[in-house]
């Protein structure tokens, strides 16, 4: 097999809503069918036995190997433990050339699988070995290493839970919830409300205590030492066993408690400097250690934590006794697993001295071993959930640290005998304030019950009001996309809102551009939800970006699909037809939000049939009212537009709104049709969304099809008395709908200047000038800079054999280059005339045009 393309589709796609590697695959004649290759898939299962069915249920025909691939790259990931469910290979029409698809969580560890099921597919074609062990350690190390931490992963799982989208921002813990004006973001549990200043403080373990001993919450006394001696100086001051910890740690690292001798001093005192040059004595409190969690205002979790130990069983060594605990599946040597695998470190082995042990003694049965007094998870600790026993003043005492410090999310460590007692009453402390807090105790304790501490993060962030969405409209087709997407972005703007908008011109923020070019993909989409001061977002979705990558959000609120038409880069990427094209434009109806809407053009046939796969509520659009599918949703008391004695209407069941036409400055008082179409489709998503009808109406009459407004959209000029038409148009239902709106201005004499683009097919370029011949008297013929693989000419010549039984219209000129053909075009020109220019370079033409008409 040869795998020749793999893209990372990172938004709901062709095939499935979920992330998904899909790779183009062919398969040589000998692969087309594995049924008839003897033993290969007895030795594909020898080698890994949990690869699955290979055929569903039903599937009938030859299996190609392309199948093995991809269940091979499917399984490898489910038993490396990632939560993946969905695979498809699909025929294209080249033979013995697939499509795999295969879901993927984290896209490294997709890439890897299937890096790995083709080695394990040749192996077994081959009867070569395969090292599964070796494979699954791969990809889980790898998962381990790039998905998110048990901390941040539940915030994020909570969000999911509540339809909060979210974003990794890096590939660390930095991640966005929600879009736009909308959004927050957290880094691990650490929310983006917290100050720098009470991170600084928290880290500032001395600072700490002195502002919670001004509040009154009491804390262990001691002080910062600058060297060993000043230590011991400092241990003996205190006159009793002490804590040696960094003076700007966190996570236990270099921490020791219960430092009784000089001895110890020393190695905890070394301990602590390789975690900061500043460290700390205090005074040890006796007791249990508690991890008090404070989200905002009210403490969510509480947890007793237990130092790392053992139990002797009188027969096998403190060294065997903690690798039979380090291999609990829970314990891993890093953060992502419920506990932490337990070092035999210099801290281990001097508390194991204090004990009268040594790694190799053999404790007697029922002897409990301490291997080092700090109880933090990080270190190999266990800790047992507490939270319904926490007494309201010890709680009120944690609530108040954190406020002390300034911290929306704290971690408070306090020693005590017990949670069930005010710490006043016991002679406990707060020993510790910290920010960013690990949460994997309270999601997944050693002992107890579980605690729902992502979904409290996310409530203090976000209330119980709303899902943190801006509103996204998504809009597709083959023509009309970028005026609909520029008349709804238009018509949102006079509602007050702040509005991102993509299209194949450019990103633009609140009117301002801040991209250029074609920017109707995912990765402007996506960068226009990270934009702080967007209130809502219009993208234009091509199908470009959608086969590449998927869609750049989850769901939308509004999916508005102009129409479905042939030329539309029919012939690449395995799109060959009409039909396979509207499969592809209806992904974004697929996604529309149960609470949103579609909006679909009625007078399409293949749009209007996507109304069966919208989860929300449909309004279809046309202009004539009779249609079948119009009577029967309008009957049905859902929404319709169409129009009706010189007005757009917008029905509902028996209710009605009209607007004129007449006011519509875009479509020349209803006379443009194509411009009417774009004007109710925008209408209908400004309705969905529940926008003023105030608003809609002054959107509608204030938009026009200028240069400036909607380049390269019917862009009308007078040039010496002559009427001048730019156009973008480059496909057979776009020559289609311009022959019918300047079929509506009245001219003397008619002529377009027309290319073509060489990466559509020969047929669809003919059939520009079949349409384009019957309605013009001249045709001027160019050459644009960028033939797209086309031999000097040819274009040119598929346009000639497009005229030759076109009617009137006859070629006055060939001309290479974009402008020059402009300039003989209006040159041509005289009163009363009406030249159609098909631009092909929008904003440098457009300003060619602009500077002849200025010059007159």
């Amino acid at each position: 097999m040869e795998v020749s393309r793999i893209r990372a589709l990172r938004g709901p796609n062709l095939w499935t809503r979920h992330t998904a590697i899909e790779a183009i695959v062919a398969c040589a004649e000998e692969e087309l069918s594995i049924d008839d290759v003897p033993g290969f898939e007895d030795r594909l299962r020898a080698r890994f036995p949990e690869i699955g069915a290979l055929r569903a249920v039903g599937q009938e025909g030859p299996l190609p190997a392309a199948r093995a691939l991809e269940s091979a790259a499917l399984h490898l990931q489910t038993q490396a433990g990632c939560p993946v469910a969905f695979s498809r290979t699909a025929q294209t029409l080249e033979q013995g050339v697939y499509q795999v698809v295969v879901e993927y969580t984290e896209e490294a560890v997709g890439r890897l699988a299937f890096e790995l099921a083709q080695a394990l597919c040749e192996a077994a074609w081959t009867d070569a070995p395969f090292d599964l062990a070796d494979a699954l350690a791969r990809l889980r190390e790898l998962d381990e290493d790039v998905r998110l931490g048990p901390s941040t992963g539940a915030i994020v799982q909570a969000a999911l839970a509540r339809g909060i989208p979210y974003r990794r921002l890096t590939d660390g813990s930095l991640v966005q919830f929600g879009w736009g004006s909308r959004q927050r973001r957290i880094q691990a549990a650490e929310i983006d409300t917290t100050g720098a200043v009470a991170e600084q403080i928290a880290q500032d373990k001395q600072l700490t205590k002195r502002l919670l001993s001004a509040a009154g919450v009491p804390v262990p006394d001691g002080r910062p030492v600058e060297d060993v001696e000043d230590a011991w100086a400092a241990m003996s001051e205190i006159g009793g066993a002490v804590v040696v910890k960094p003076r700007d740690g966190n996570q236990g690292k270099g921490v020791a408690v219960n430092v009784v001798d000089r001895d110890h001093l020393e190695v905890a005192y070394a301990a602590a400097t390789e975690i900061s040059s500043e460290v700390m004595i205090e005074r040890f409190i006796p007791g249990n250690d508690f991890r008090l969690l404070v989200v905002g205002n009210h403490l969510v979790a509480a947890a007793r934590r237990d130092s790392p130990h053992v139990i002797g069983d009188g027969v096998r060594t403190i060294r065997d006794l903690v690798d039979e605990i380090n291999a609990d599946p829970r314990r891993g040597d890093g953060h992502a697993t419920a506990l932490t695998k337990i070092r035999i470190d210099e801290l281990a082995l001097a508390r194991l001295a204090i004990q009268g042990y040594t790694a190799d003694s053999i404790p007697n049965k029922g002897a409990r071993v301490i291997l080092r007094n700090n109880a933090n998870l990080s270190t190999g600790g266990t800790a047992t959930d507490v939270t319904d026993d926490v007494h309201p003043e010890l709680a009120a005492r944690a609530v108040e640290a954190a406020k002390m410090v300034g911290l929306d999310i704290a971690g408070v460590d306090i020693v005590c005998e017990s949670v069930v007692r005010p710490l006043e009453q016991q002679g406990g402390g707060v020993v510790e304030v910290n920010a960013a807090p690990g949460l994997r105790m309270h999601l997944s304790p050693s002992y107890g019950k579980p605690r729902p501490v992502g979904e409290a993060i996310i409530s203090t962030m976000f209330g119980d009001l709303h899902d943190a969405r801006i509103p996204v409209i998504a809009v597709t087709g083959t023509n009309g996309k970028t005026t609909t997407v520029r008349l709804i972005s238009h018509i949102i703007a006079r509602s007050g809102l702040r509005v991102g908008m993509t299209n194949t011109d450019g990103v633009f923020v609140n009117g301002v551009q801040t991209d250029s070019g074609d920017c109707s993909g995912p990765k402007s989409a996506r960068n226009v939800l990270l934009h702080p001061d967007v209130d809502a977002a219009v993208f234009e979705t091509a199908r470009g970006g959608v086969l590449r990558e998927g869609l750049g959000f989850d769901r939308c609120k509004v999916a508005v699909v102009t129409n479905v038409g042939k030329g539309d880069h029919l012939g690449l990427n395995f799109i060959t037809s009409v039909e396979d094209l509207a499969v592809l434009k209806r992904v974004i109806v697929q996604n529309v939000a149960p609470d949103g809407a579609a909006v679909l053009n009625a007078a399409d046939p293949i749009v209007a049939a996507m109304a069966d796969t919208c989860p929300g509520s449909v309004t279809f659009f046309a202009r004539d009212r009779s249609l079948p599918v119009m009577a029967r949703h309008r009957a049905r008391g859902r929404r319709v537009v169409y129009v009706d004695g010189g007005s757009i209407v917008a029905a509902e069941g028996r209710r009605e709104r009209r607007i004129a036409l007449s006011g519509l400055p875009l479509t020349r008082g209803g006379a443009i049709a194509f411009q009417v179409d774009n004007a109710m489709a925008a209408l209908a998503a400004a309705w969905a969304l529940e926008i003023d009808w105030k608003a809609i109406e002054e959107g509608l009459g204030t938009f026009t099809s200028d240069a400036a407004t909607v380049p390269g959209r019917f862009n009308e000029f007078s040039f010496r008395g002559a009427t001048v038409i730019a156009d973008y148009g480059h496909n057979p239902d776009a020559m289609q709908a311009l022959v019918q709106a300047v079929d509506a201005i009245p001219a003397r004499r008619r002529i377009v200047v027309i290319s073509g683009a060489g990466d559509r097919r020969d047929q669809d370029i003919t059939e520009l000038t079949e349409i384009l011949g019957s309605a013009f008297d001249e045709v001027i013929l160019y050459q644009d800079q960028a033939q797209r693989g086309r031999g000097d000419g040819e274009v040119m010549g598929l346009l000639r054999k497009g005229l030759a039984g076109a009617g009137r219209a006859r070629v006055v000129d060939e001309i290479k280059g974009e402008f020059t053909a402009i300039d003989a075009a209006l040159g041509r020109l005289a009163s009363d005339d009406l030249c159609l220019i098909l631009i092909d370079q929008v904003d440098e033409a457009l300003a060619h045009i602009g500077s002849r008409v200025a010059a007159g």
